[in-house]
């Protein structure tokens, strides 16, 4: 049975569709069976992140709503062979999503696979809410910005509420991954630094993204940069973001300022 994962965020543009990549190409190379799922109805992009946008013929709303069986629409990494991908329909809105149908391909996505990835559009409306429905564990993704992590705190208000796990009074875990950090920035007062995002939201700390051209370029290639730069400073840091949700503890590390930070960062801890 998968563990779904949500990855979400109140704010577009912080990297969620780029973070879900990464996290799901890093998982598949570890050798679990792995599903990605794009939820941004018409404004699909993870499968062109995924380097698949030209072998999508049926999508999740054609699943949702029966006019394609599962099988049919999952899209096989060609360099991954435990890699799938589920896209979202370009041409349709997030109103062709059902409670029902959601419930019913997520429930077949769980019979499949070790993990399944869901890419949810930004901000609070419907297709949010559905991408989150029936999630075990929420990646929340923002950049070191004010707006950005305010919109963030939003969401978890969302993620204690609104969910499966919610409603029967369950815990569901969550987890903060912090994008396009710069220490430098962060230091001169440009940007919040790490423990001022941690206070405001008060949720563990998966990883800390920097800021680099590696996540630009393998997006443009369409390549998770776990895929297409493993050594890079971002793909080891989504690297180690995988192996803590598999329960490894694994050194926190911020590229550049090379120091650990694991001891001051993770009493915080606060899900």
């Amino acid at each position: 049975m998968a563990k779904i994962i949500v990855v979400t965020s109140g704010k577009g543009g912080v990297g969620k569709t780029t973070t879900t990549a990464a996290l799901g190409a890093a998982l598949a190379q570890a050798g679990q069976n792995v599903c990605v799922v794009d939820f941004d109805v018409g404004l699909r992009n993870l499968d062109l992140i995924m380097g698949a946008e030209r072998r999508v013929v049926y999508d999740l709303i054609n699943v949702v709503q029966g006019d394609a069986k599962l099988p049919q629409a999952l899209i096989r990494d060609k360099r991954l062979d435990t890699l799938s991908l589920l896209p979202a329909s370009q041409t349709r809105d997030k109103d062709a999503l059902t409670d029902e149908g959601v419930a019913r391909v997520i429930g077949e996505l769980r019979e499949k696979f070790d993990w399944v990835i869901c890419d949810s559009p930004a901000g609070i409306e419907r297709g949010a809410t559905l991408a989150m429905r029936h999630a075990d564990i929420a990646v929340v993704v923002t950049n070191p910005e004010v707006s950005s992590v305010r919109d963030s705190d939003r969401i978890i208000g969302l993620l204690d509420s609104k969910t499966e796990r919610a409603e029967k009074g369950e815990r569901l875990e969550k987890h903060l991954i912090l994008t396009r950090y710069d220490p430098s920035r962060a230091e001169r007062g440009e940007m919040l630094k790490i423990d001022d995002v941690l206070e405001i939201l008060s949720i563990p700390l998966l990883a800390v993204i920097p800021e680099s051209e590696e996540v630009l370029k393998a997006s443009n290639l369409g390549s998770p940069v776990t895929l297409n730069a493993p050594q890079s400073a971002p793909a080891r840091a989504y690297t180690d973001a995988v192996r803590r949700l598999k329960g490894e503890t694994v050194e926190m590390i911020v590229p550049s300022e090379k120091r650990s930070i694991l001891g001051k960062l993770f009493p915080r801890r606060a899900a």
